[in-house]
């Protein structure tokens, strides 16, 4: 760059452009080295390079970068003030696009990963920001957009907001079968989260009805001896067993009998039928 800059050969433009992919580059090199402290000088030159122009993008991207080095080394605090500092010049573009719609989920994930009860509500606000924005720039059947639901649910199971959650699955189970097929994993595991929340609520029957369902999906993708399937097997034997799921299941049983008269009838013709020959 150097002998290229010396030569007058390139526009100011152009030299920040490549002298900020080779500044970043250098950065997941040294990161993948375990030099964090490297990899960060190495995104504050990038820093220092991009506040020349109006690379808002390319800004956001390296306070990302930043993030993901100090959150690899534990800082979260840290990961938090470098995703903040990206949030604020993603809304600075116009709210609802899909950078600040991941740099929320971000932010999002790496509160909850504090697990401070006072960092609930900002976990809460991000997740619900980063889902909308999701909604907005690319459609409720999205797999970024199942995915924020998804981490959001476990988020909410976490501090005991089953019923939330349930609702969050709920709402996602038709666009999930849609976007990855009635019989796949992702359906899957949403039945798994309803049919947990259900049975801990005391709704055994529909907790029953439920995971009976994830189970006849995980036979067909993992197979009877798979954990997962084992795991759910055990589940649904425990609720057969509850009074509530027994007693549906003799009215089942009732309901499908064939009723008395055709059950007289026929065996009436059996017997002319024996007679006869």
């Amino acid at each position: 760059m150097g002998d290229i800059v010396a030569q007058e050969a390139m526009g100011k433009e152009d030299r920040v452009d490549i002298e900020y992919e080779i500044f970043t580059n250098l950065a997941r090199v040294y990161q993948r080295q375990g030099r964090p402290e490297k990899a960060l000088s190495r995104c504050e030159r990038a820093l220092e390079l991009l506040q020349e122009g109006a690379h808002l993008s390319q800004i956001c991207c390296v306070y990302r970068n930043m993030a993901a080095i100090e959150q690899a080394q534990g800082h979260l605090d840290r990961a938090i003030e470098h995703l903040l500092q990206a949030h604020s010049i993603a809304l600075s573009q116009g709210p609802g696009g899909l950078e600040g719609a991941q740099i929320a989920h971000s932010l999002a994930l790496t509160y909850s990963f504090t697990s401070e009860p006072h960092h609930n509500d900002s976990t809460a606000r991000f997740f619900e920001e980063s889902i909308s924005a999701y909604r907005s720039a690319l459609g409720p059947q999205d797999t970024l957009t199942l995915s924020a639901q998804d981490d959001f649910s476990h988020f909410l199971l976490l501090t005991g907001q089953q019923e939330r959650c349930a609702e969050i699955q709920r709402e996602s189970l038709a666009y999930k079968k849609n976007t990855f097929g009635e019989q796949s994993a992702e359906v899957a595991e949403a039945l798994q989260l309803i049919g947990g929340v259900e049975m801990t609520q005391g709704q055994m029957r529909h907790a029953h009805r439920t995971l009976k369902k994830c189970l006849d999906i995980q036979n067909m993708l993992y197979g009877p001896q798979h954990k997962k399937t084992k795991s759910t097997q055990r589940t649904v034997d425990m609720l057969s067993q509850s009074p509530e799921v027994g007693e549906r299941q003799k009215e089942s049983c009732l309901e499908t009998r064939p009723p008395f008269c055709a059950v007289v009838s026929s065996a009436s013709e059996v017997t002319s039928s024996m007679s006869n020959s």
